[in-house]
Protein backbone atom coordinates (compact mmCIF):
# COMPACT_ATOMS: atom_id res chain seq x y z
CA UNK A 1 0.00 0.00 0.00
CA UNK A 2 2.80 2.40 0.92
CA UNK A 3 4.62 1.58 -2.33
CA UNK A 4 1.45 2.30 -4.34
CA UNK A 5 1.05 5.65 -2.60
CA UNK A 6 4.70 6.53 -3.28
CA UNK A 7 4.29 5.55 -6.96
CA UNK A 8 1.13 7.67 -7.19
CA UNK A 9 2.93 10.62 -5.59
CA UNK A 10 5.80 10.30 -8.08
CA UNK A 11 3.38 10.18 -11.03
CA UNK A 12 1.50 13.27 -9.78
CA UNK A 13 4.76 15.15 -9.28
CA UNK A 14 5.95 14.31 -12.78
CA UNK A 15 2.58 15.27 -14.26
CA UNK A 16 2.59 18.66 -12.53
CA UNK A 17 6.18 19.31 -13.56
CA UNK A 18 5.50 18.45 -17.22
CA UNK A 19 2.31 20.50 -17.20
CA UNK A 20 4.08 23.57 -15.81
CA UNK A 21 6.92 23.21 -18.31
CA UNK A 22 4.48 22.70 -21.20
CA UNK A 23 2.48 25.77 -20.19
CA UNK A 24 5.67 27.80 -19.96
CA UNK A 25 6.73 26.59 -23.40
CA UNK A 26 3.34 27.54 -24.87
CA UNK A 27 3.53 31.00 -23.32
CA UNK A 28 7.00 31.45 -24.77
CA UNK A 29 5.85 30.34 -28.22
CA UNK A 30 2.89 32.72 -28.09
CA UNK A 31 5.22 35.59 -27.26
CA UNK A 32 7.69 34.72 -30.01
CA UNK A 33 5.10 33.94 -32.71
CA UNK A 34 4.81 36.79 -35.23
CA UNK A 35 1.57 38.72 -35.22
CA UNK A 36 -0.52 38.65 -38.38
CA UNK A 37 -1.15 41.75 -40.47
CA UNK A 38 -4.66 43.19 -40.31
CA UNK A 39 -4.99 45.34 -43.43
CA UNK A 40 -7.63 48.06 -43.52
CA UNK A 41 -10.26 47.23 -46.12
CA UNK A 42 -12.44 49.51 -48.29
CA UNK A 43 -10.99 52.93 -47.49
CA UNK A 44 -13.03 53.89 -50.56
CA UNK A 45 -15.67 51.81 -52.35
CA UNK A 46 -14.25 52.33 -55.82
CA UNK A 47 -11.01 52.93 -57.67
CA UNK A 48 -11.99 56.60 -58.04
CA UNK A 49 -12.98 59.09 -55.36
CA UNK A 50 -15.10 60.81 -57.99
CA UNK A 51 -12.98 61.43 -61.10
CA UNK A 52 -9.60 61.32 -59.38
CA UNK A 53 -7.80 58.17 -58.30
CA UNK A 54 -8.49 56.69 -54.87
CA UNK A 55 -6.00 54.79 -52.73
CA UNK A 56 -7.63 51.50 -53.76
CA UNK A 57 -5.89 49.13 -56.16
CA UNK A 58 -7.27 46.25 -58.21
CA UNK A 59 -6.83 42.82 -56.60
CA UNK A 60 -4.10 40.57 -57.96
CA UNK A 61 -5.14 38.87 -61.22
CA UNK A 62 -8.35 40.90 -61.30
CA UNK A 63 -9.49 42.97 -64.27
CA UNK A 64 -11.81 45.97 -63.92
CA UNK A 65 -13.80 47.35 -66.85
CA UNK A 66 -14.66 51.01 -66.19
CA UNK A 67 -17.24 53.03 -68.14
CA UNK A 68 -17.41 56.78 -67.48
CA UNK A 69 -19.81 59.40 -68.82
CA UNK A 70 -19.85 63.19 -68.45
CA UNK A 71 -22.77 65.19 -69.79
CA UNK A 72 -23.18 68.89 -70.56
CA UNK A 73 -24.23 71.50 -68.03
CA UNK A 74 -27.57 70.92 -66.37
CA UNK A 75 -28.22 74.66 -66.75
CA UNK A 76 -28.61 74.10 -70.50
CA UNK A 77 -31.99 74.56 -72.10
CA UNK A 78 -34.53 71.84 -72.79
CA UNK A 79 -33.33 71.87 -76.41
CA UNK A 80 -30.05 70.37 -75.15
CA UNK A 81 -32.02 68.06 -72.83
CA UNK A 82 -30.37 69.82 -69.86
CA UNK A 83 -26.92 68.72 -70.93
CA UNK A 84 -27.67 65.09 -71.72
CA UNK A 85 -27.17 65.73 -75.45
CA UNK A 86 -23.56 66.80 -74.86
CA UNK A 87 -21.97 63.61 -73.61
CA UNK A 88 -18.36 62.47 -73.43
CA UNK A 89 -17.39 58.89 -72.64
CA UNK A 90 -14.29 57.05 -71.45
CA UNK A 91 -13.73 53.28 -71.58
CA UNK A 92 -10.98 51.86 -69.40
CA UNK A 93 -9.37 48.57 -68.41
CA UNK A 94 -7.43 48.22 -65.16
CA UNK A 95 -5.51 45.11 -64.15
CA UNK A 96 -4.05 44.06 -60.80
CA UNK A 97 -0.50 42.84 -61.45
CA UNK A 98 0.05 42.49 -57.69
CA UNK A 99 -2.09 43.16 -54.65
CA UNK A 100 -0.73 46.69 -54.52
CA UNK A 101 0.19 47.32 -58.17
CA UNK A 102 -2.36 48.33 -60.82
CA UNK A 103 -1.87 49.22 -64.47
CA UNK A 104 -4.55 50.72 -66.67
CA UNK A 105 -5.37 52.07 -70.09
CA UNK A 106 -8.31 54.08 -71.40
CA UNK A 107 -9.73 55.99 -74.30
CA UNK A 108 -11.87 59.11 -73.96
CA UNK A 109 -13.98 60.80 -76.64
CA UNK A 110 -13.02 64.20 -75.19
CA UNK A 111 -10.07 65.38 -77.29
CA UNK A 112 -9.87 61.76 -78.54
CA UNK A 113 -7.55 61.06 -75.62
CA UNK A 114 -5.71 57.79 -75.03
CA UNK A 115 -4.21 57.40 -71.56
CA UNK A 116 -2.25 54.82 -69.59
CA UNK A 117 -1.24 54.76 -65.95
CA UNK A 118 0.52 52.89 -63.15
CA UNK A 119 -0.57 53.00 -59.50
CA UNK A 120 1.61 51.44 -56.80
CA UNK A 121 0.74 51.36 -53.10
CA UNK A 122 3.92 50.62 -51.08
CA UNK A 123 2.30 51.44 -47.71
CA UNK A 124 -1.06 50.09 -46.54
CA UNK A 125 -2.92 51.08 -43.40
CA UNK A 126 -2.89 48.14 -41.01
CA UNK A 127 -2.87 46.84 -37.46
CA UNK A 128 -1.25 43.77 -35.93
CA UNK A 129 2.40 43.07 -36.67
CA UNK A 130 2.87 46.64 -37.86
CA UNK A 131 0.69 49.51 -36.75
CA UNK A 132 0.63 51.78 -39.81
CA UNK A 133 -1.93 54.62 -39.63
CA UNK A 134 -1.88 55.63 -43.30
CA UNK A 135 -1.98 54.23 -46.81
CA UNK A 136 0.30 55.78 -49.43
CA UNK A 137 0.19 55.21 -53.19
CA UNK A 138 2.19 56.59 -56.09
CA UNK A 139 0.35 57.34 -59.33
CA UNK A 140 1.69 58.35 -62.72
CA UNK A 141 -0.06 58.59 -66.07
CA UNK A 142 0.57 59.65 -69.64
CA UNK A 143 -2.13 60.86 -72.01
CA UNK A 144 -2.07 61.77 -75.68
CA UNK A 145 -4.52 64.02 -77.52
CA UNK A 146 -5.17 62.45 -80.92
CA UNK A 147 -7.35 65.16 -82.46
CA UNK A 148 -5.97 66.62 -85.73
CA UNK A 149 -3.83 69.75 -85.46
CA UNK A 150 -5.87 72.87 -86.19
CA UNK A 151 -3.02 75.21 -87.16
CA UNK A 152 -1.34 73.71 -90.22
CA UNK A 153 0.70 76.86 -90.98
CA UNK A 154 3.31 75.94 -88.40
CA UNK A 155 5.42 72.88 -87.73
CA UNK A 156 3.49 70.52 -85.44
CA UNK A 157 5.17 67.85 -83.35
CA UNK A 158 3.53 64.71 -81.98
CA UNK A 159 5.28 65.36 -78.66
CA UNK A 160 3.05 68.43 -78.32
CA UNK A 161 0.11 66.08 -77.88
CA UNK A 162 1.50 64.52 -74.70
CA UNK A 163 0.89 65.37 -71.06
CA UNK A 164 1.85 63.66 -67.83
CA UNK A 165 0.49 63.46 -64.29
CA UNK A 166 2.30 62.57 -61.07
CA UNK A 167 0.47 62.13 -57.76
CA UNK A 168 1.07 60.99 -54.21
CA UNK A 169 -2.12 59.60 -52.65
CA UNK A 170 -2.16 59.72 -48.84
CA UNK A 171 -5.27 58.25 -47.24
CA UNK A 172 -6.57 57.16 -43.85
CA UNK A 173 -9.74 55.37 -42.88
CA UNK A 174 -10.48 57.05 -39.56
CA UNK A 175 -13.66 55.10 -38.91
CA UNK A 176 -15.96 52.69 -40.66
CA UNK A 177 -17.99 55.75 -41.67
CA UNK A 178 -15.27 58.23 -42.68
CA UNK A 179 -12.16 58.25 -44.88
CA UNK A 180 -9.93 61.13 -45.98
CA UNK A 181 -7.35 61.38 -48.77
CA UNK A 182 -4.81 64.06 -49.73
CA UNK A 183 -3.44 64.26 -53.29
CA UNK A 184 -0.40 66.47 -54.02
CA UNK A 185 -0.37 66.64 -57.83
CA UNK A 186 1.87 67.73 -60.69
CA UNK A 187 0.46 67.95 -64.22
CA UNK A 188 2.99 68.51 -67.00
CA UNK A 189 1.70 69.79 -70.35
CA UNK A 190 4.12 69.59 -73.25
CA UNK A 191 2.28 72.34 -75.13
CA UNK A 192 0.59 75.40 -73.60
CA UNK A 193 -1.27 78.24 -75.31
CA UNK A 194 0.97 81.16 -74.31
CA UNK A 195 4.38 81.79 -72.76
CA UNK A 196 2.61 83.03 -69.63
CA UNK A 197 1.09 79.60 -69.03
CA UNK A 198 3.22 77.15 -67.08
CA UNK A 199 3.98 73.74 -68.51
CA UNK A 200 4.13 72.34 -64.97
CA UNK A 201 0.95 72.88 -62.96
CA UNK A 202 1.01 72.12 -59.23
CA UNK A 203 -2.25 71.38 -57.42
CA UNK A 204 -3.29 70.06 -54.02
CA UNK A 205 -6.27 67.73 -53.95
CA UNK A 206 -8.41 66.43 -51.11
CA UNK A 207 -11.04 63.71 -51.18
CA UNK A 208 -13.40 62.31 -48.57
CA UNK A 209 -15.84 59.44 -48.14
CA UNK A 210 -18.80 59.29 -45.74
CA UNK A 211 -20.58 55.96 -45.36
CA UNK A 212 -24.36 56.34 -45.42
CA UNK A 213 -25.40 52.67 -45.54
CA UNK A 214 -23.64 49.35 -46.04
CA UNK A 215 -23.63 49.83 -49.82
CA UNK A 216 -23.93 53.63 -50.28
CA UNK A 217 -21.31 56.32 -49.62
CA UNK A 218 -21.14 60.07 -50.19
CA UNK A 219 -17.89 61.17 -51.84
CA UNK A 220 -16.31 64.50 -52.68
CA UNK A 221 -13.03 65.79 -54.11
CA UNK A 222 -11.49 69.22 -54.63
CA UNK A 223 -8.31 70.30 -56.44
CA UNK A 224 -6.76 73.66 -55.59
CA UNK A 225 -4.45 75.01 -58.32
CA UNK A 226 -1.58 77.17 -57.11
CA UNK A 227 -2.38 80.66 -58.53
CA UNK A 228 -0.49 82.15 -61.47
CA UNK A 229 0.13 78.91 -63.37
CA UNK A 230 -2.77 78.98 -65.87
CA UNK A 231 -3.51 82.30 -67.53
CA UNK A 232 -5.26 81.33 -70.76
CA UNK A 233 -8.94 80.49 -70.87
CA UNK A 234 -10.44 77.19 -72.02
CA UNK A 235 -13.10 77.61 -74.70
CA UNK A 236 -13.38 81.27 -73.68
CA UNK A 237 -13.94 80.53 -69.98
CA UNK A 238 -11.74 81.03 -66.95
CA UNK A 239 -10.12 77.93 -65.47
CA UNK A 240 -11.42 77.16 -61.97
CA UNK A 241 -10.57 74.73 -59.23
CA UNK A 242 -12.16 71.34 -59.75
CA UNK A 243 -14.99 70.46 -57.33
CA UNK A 244 -16.88 67.17 -57.64
CA UNK A 245 -19.47 65.52 -55.40
CA UNK A 246 -20.92 62.05 -55.88
CA UNK A 247 -22.62 58.99 -54.48
CA UNK A 248 -21.17 55.46 -54.68
CA UNK A 249 -23.58 52.53 -54.82
CA UNK A 250 -22.19 48.99 -54.58
CA UNK A 251 -24.28 46.19 -56.08
CA UNK A 252 -22.53 42.83 -56.18
CA UNK A 253 -19.59 42.99 -58.57
CA UNK A 254 -20.56 46.50 -59.73
CA UNK A 255 -19.81 49.91 -58.22
CA UNK A 256 -22.05 52.65 -59.63
CA UNK A 257 -20.90 56.24 -59.05
CA UNK A 258 -23.31 59.11 -59.73
CA UNK A 259 -21.87 62.60 -59.38
CA UNK A 260 -22.01 66.32 -60.14
CA UNK A 261 -18.89 68.19 -61.25
CA UNK A 262 -17.73 71.42 -62.89
CA UNK A 263 -15.79 69.72 -65.69
CA UNK A 264 -16.45 67.17 -68.40
CA UNK A 265 -12.90 65.81 -68.42
CA UNK A 266 -12.12 62.29 -67.22
CA UNK A 267 -8.31 62.40 -67.54
CA UNK A 268 -6.23 64.21 -64.89
CA UNK A 269 -5.00 66.94 -67.23
CA UNK A 270 -8.60 67.69 -68.21
CA UNK A 271 -10.45 67.69 -64.90
CA UNK A 272 -7.62 69.30 -62.89
CA UNK A 273 -6.30 72.00 -65.27
CA UNK A 274 -9.32 72.58 -67.54
CA UNK A 275 -12.33 72.81 -65.19
CA UNK A 276 -14.37 75.92 -66.03
CA UNK A 277 -17.79 75.53 -64.39
CA UNK A 278 -18.93 77.89 -61.63
CA UNK A 279 -20.94 76.02 -59.01
CA UNK A 280 -22.51 79.26 -57.73
CA UNK A 281 -24.00 79.88 -61.19
CA UNK A 282 -25.22 76.31 -61.63
CA UNK A 283 -22.57 75.50 -64.23
CA UNK A 284 -22.29 71.85 -63.28
CA UNK A 285 -22.39 68.59 -65.18
CA UNK A 286 -23.99 65.26 -64.36
CA UNK A 287 -21.77 62.21 -64.70
CA UNK A 288 -21.40 58.60 -63.69
CA UNK A 289 -18.89 55.74 -63.51
CA UNK A 290 -19.75 52.04 -63.71
CA UNK A 291 -17.13 49.43 -62.93
CA UNK A 292 -17.26 45.65 -63.28
CA UNK A 293 -14.68 43.37 -61.69
CA UNK A 294 -13.52 40.07 -63.24
CA UNK A 295 -11.57 37.71 -60.96
CA UNK A 296 -9.08 35.40 -62.71
CA UNK A 297 -7.78 33.79 -59.53
CA UNK A 298 -8.25 30.03 -59.17
CA UNK A 299 -10.16 28.69 -56.19
CA UNK A 300 -13.68 29.73 -55.28
CA UNK A 301 -12.93 29.46 -51.56
CA UNK A 302 -10.22 32.07 -51.77
CA UNK A 303 -12.50 34.44 -53.65
CA UNK A 304 -15.35 33.88 -51.20
CA UNK A 305 -13.08 34.55 -48.21
CA UNK A 306 -11.87 37.80 -49.76
CA UNK A 307 -15.43 38.87 -50.54
CA UNK A 308 -16.52 38.26 -46.95
CA UNK A 309 -13.71 40.47 -45.66
CA UNK A 310 -14.74 43.28 -48.02
CA UNK A 311 -18.39 42.97 -47.04
CA UNK A 312 -17.43 43.09 -43.39
CA UNK A 313 -15.48 46.30 -43.93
Amino acid sequence: MKQSLKLLAVILTLFCTVNVQAQGLLDQLNQEAPKTRDYTQATFKGLRVVSGQSIETVGKNNLVFLISHRFGRVSGSYQQFFGLDQAYMRLGLEYGVLRNLTVGVGRSTMQKTIDGFIKYRPISQQKGKYNIPLSVALFTSMAINTTPFTDLTRTNYNSSRLNYTFQILIARKFHEYFSLQLMPTLVHRNLVLTTRDKNDVFAVGAGARIKLTRSITLNGEYYYIIPGQIVSSVNGEKVRNSLQIGVDIETGGHVFQLHFCNTQGMVEKQFITEATGNWLKGEIQLGFNISRNFDFNHGAAKHTSKKKKEDKA
